[in-house]
């Protein structure tokens, strides 16, 4: 009878184990459903395109074909933990490590190999449809296309002041001309005679009951339009632009590199507030990029991150003299009213940009709506609720319909109580 040894049966179990795993991981198929590959382009704009693009080299290489290039279970273990590879001596990715300068890439342990699979699924996806095409751009009217611009109302408002100001000074001149055309008339009785003969007294009407009367109501309505407007205003900070302690400028980074605010803004889909970005958040980035220059061939701007860290990048240790960085806080709500980014962002489904403006054209931030409650009320009574793939709302969608044939508004669920940001 053949017996085997405890060394060969170890070995035969590792062989075993793994063929097993190369199976596994050869089965794991890159998905082509719409929902999953929706879900990775999430990911990857949230997590990724800080650092790469897919049909243009970044801070890391271009990833349209990736798929192509490497296998699935070679791209699982590299996007979740780089590091872990390159320190394990694995040879594609020291190469790749060598390629790009040494650059860290973020680790992802949280990533299951689904997550991994659904970036995979997009770019896969991305690549297929093929570079993009450059578009013309299009320049449209701010407010909406029905909208009148402020610039031709005013135009307006002129031309017709002007027709008014010709027009009187027509009728001043027909009527001297009448006047006097009158006064060459025989046969006028004293009375007519007296008409004809008046002159206007501008001393005499300035005095008058009726000219003081109206001078003072407008005046009066004047000065009350002042204090309304200027009560109306009372914490309205819009246009608000402080100086910052280092001159971040969000056009470069979310404009023209397209990094995702929620890269940067972390708390943003998961907590009441978008949090300010932590400094180890810029050295993601800023401790390969120096945008060389300055004092040791680093920027200005870039030395206040590693002094703030005490960083060196010369021999690229930290210290202990940290010290925080003073931002100037822009968008600020009075504490007696609640808001919640993530019901906006994550539930709701909102744009950064449907409340902070033009963000990605921004060199200093500044504050772009009002942030009143009028503006928020406004704001409920027009927006429709995102129900999409929400459960929660199945309930109240039903119950809606059965009532109106509109959309469900904010309102509608309970958006204009005022204990909902008042409590």
């Amino acid at each position: 009878m053949f017996k085997t040894t405890p060394n060969l049966t170890r070995i035969f179990f590792s062989l075993a184990l793994g063929i097993f795993t190369s199976l596994s991981l050869n089965a794991q198929e890159i998905p082509t459903d719409e929902s999953i590959i929706a879900a990775g382009e999430s990911n990857f704009k949230t997590n990724c395109s800080t650092c790469h693009e897919i049909w243009s080299v970044r801070i890391g290489p271009a990833l349209n074909g990736v798929t192509e290039r490497r296998s699935v279970e070679w791209l699982i273990p590299w996007i979740k933990n780089s590091q872990a590879m390159i320190a394990a001596g694995d040879e594609q990715a020291v190469a790749l490590w060598e390629e790009y300068n040494q650059t860290v890439m973020t680790a992802y342990p949280s990533f299951s190999d689904d997550d991994v699979l659904a970036i995979l699924a997009y770019v896969k996806a991305e690549t297929a449809a093929g570079p993009p095409v450059e578009e013309v751009a299009i320049v449209e009217v701010e407010g909406g296309g029905d909208s009148v611009s402020s610039s031709y109302l005013m135009a307006v408002i002129i031309i017709l002041v002007v027709v008014l100001a010709l027009a009187v000074v027509a009728l001043i001149i027909a009527a001297q001309t009448l006047v006097k055309h009158l006064k060459d008339v025989k046969g006028l009785d004293e009375a007519e005679q007296e008409i004809v003969s008046q002159q206007f007294d501008v001393g005499a009407f300035l005095k008058s009951n009726n000219f003081v009367g109206l001078v003072i109501f407008v005046f009066t309505i004047l000065v009350l339009k002042t204090l309304i407007d200027g009560a109306f205003t009372i914490g309205v900070q819009q246009g608000y632009q402080p100086a910052q302690p280092i001159a971040f400028s969000h056009e470069l980074h979310a404009g023209q590199y397209e990094i995702d605010c929620q890269y940067c803004h972390t708390g943003v889909n998961k907590s009441k507030s978008a949090n300010i970005p932590s400094p180890n958040i810029c050295m993601n980035c800023h401790s390969q990029i120096k945008n060389v220059g300055g004092q040791d061939g680093v920027s200005e701007e870039i030395a206040k991150i590693y002094a703030a860290i005490d960083y060196d990048p010369a021999t690229q240790t930290y210290g202990t003299d940290t010290k925080p960085i003073e931002w100037v806080r822009i968008h600020n709500l009075p504490d007696l009213a609640y808001f919640n980014h993530s019901q906006h962002v994550k539930v709701a489904g909102l744009d950064c940009e449907t409340c902070h403006g033009p963000i990605k054209e921004m060199e200093v931030v500044y504050q772009y709506s009002t942030l009143t409650m009028g503006w928020c009320i406004n704001c409920h009574r027009e927006t429709d609720v995102n129900t999409k793939g929400n459960e929660y709302y199945d309930r109240l969608v039903k119950l809606h319909s059965e009532q109106s044939k509109e959309p469900m508004k904010v309102e509608d669920i309970g958006g204009l109580e005022c204990s909902k940001c008042h409590y």
